[in-house]
């Protein structure tokens, strides 16, 4: 079995939830920054007209097959991957190994007040995370420098950045080199306001059977016209295949 399944030159590796968990206690733990990234297949379906997305998700450390057609492209290219690995599930095992081990973190993304929700609910279910600050994600590039400078100066290791992508995969590429003690970086999407309580996840139904998306249609109307773009990533699969 390989370790990475390629869709249109983008790597997304062949990984079980704890292989994912054991790369990142690597990357936790030697200098350098480590980028996280989590497509689904809207977001692979966005980086084929996007070269810099496309170039970030092919340099990545480690890009986890989060969404469920990612799952179906891989079996219809047979080259199946090993399971879906959810962004918002890695998300909080990296939370409950950062607890276990006293490590830091810096929450940066969603609306104002939203990462300091967050980060007191976390606290609630993960007391000894450290988590060293927080920080919308509205703001504009003019303001980055200060926020860059203050995540330096917080000594966090683990930089959760939830300002949607390509946005937030976009920032940490752009100033990566400007980061001074953060290890790992992983965009998160909507993750923040989950754990804020602004955004109630699926039921265990949806989530089983990777129907996410749709719930989330039922309860955000707005967001059929995303939906749109499944048949269309699904397409595009198929005729890759025939070619």
């Amino acid at each position: 079995m390989k370790d990475r399944f390629y869709l249109w030159d983008m790597p997304i590796d062949n990984i079980t939830y704890e292989e994912a968990l054991n790369k990142f206690k690597t990357m936790i733990s030697q200098d350098g920054l480590d980028l996280i990234v989590t497509p689904n297949s809207e977001i692979l379906l966005m980086a084929t007209g996007n070269e810099e997305l496309k170039k970030i998700i092919q340099s990545a450390s480690l890009v986890i097959p989060d969404g469920t057609g990612i799952l179906y492209a891989s079996r219809i290219l047979k080259n199946p991957l090993k399971e879906r690995v959810t962004g918002i599930d890695f998300l909080n095992m990296i939370f409950s190994y950062l607890n276990e081990n006293k490590l830091s973190c810096y929450l940066l993304g969603g609306q104002k007040g939203v990462s300091e929700r967050a980060s007191l609910n976390i606290k609630k279910v993960y007391p000894d995370i450290e988590i060293k600050g927080t920080h919308n994600g509205y703001f504009n590039m003019d303001e980055a420098d200060e926020i860059i400078k203050d995540i330096n100066e917080s000594n966090a290791l683990f930089l959760c950045v939830a300002m949607g992508s390509p946005r937030q995969e976009l920032f940490v590429k752009k100033y990566e080199k400007e980061f001074d003690k953060v290890r790992c970086a992983m965009g998160v999407g909507g993750s923040l306001d989950v754990w804020a309580g602004d955004i109630k996840r699926a039921p265990l139904f949806f989530q089983k059977y990777g129907l996410e998306w749709f719930y989330r249609v039922i309860k955000e109307p707005k967001r059929f016209s995303r939906i749109l773009r499944l048949p269309a990533f699904m397409a595009k699969v198929i005729r890759t295949k025939i070619n």
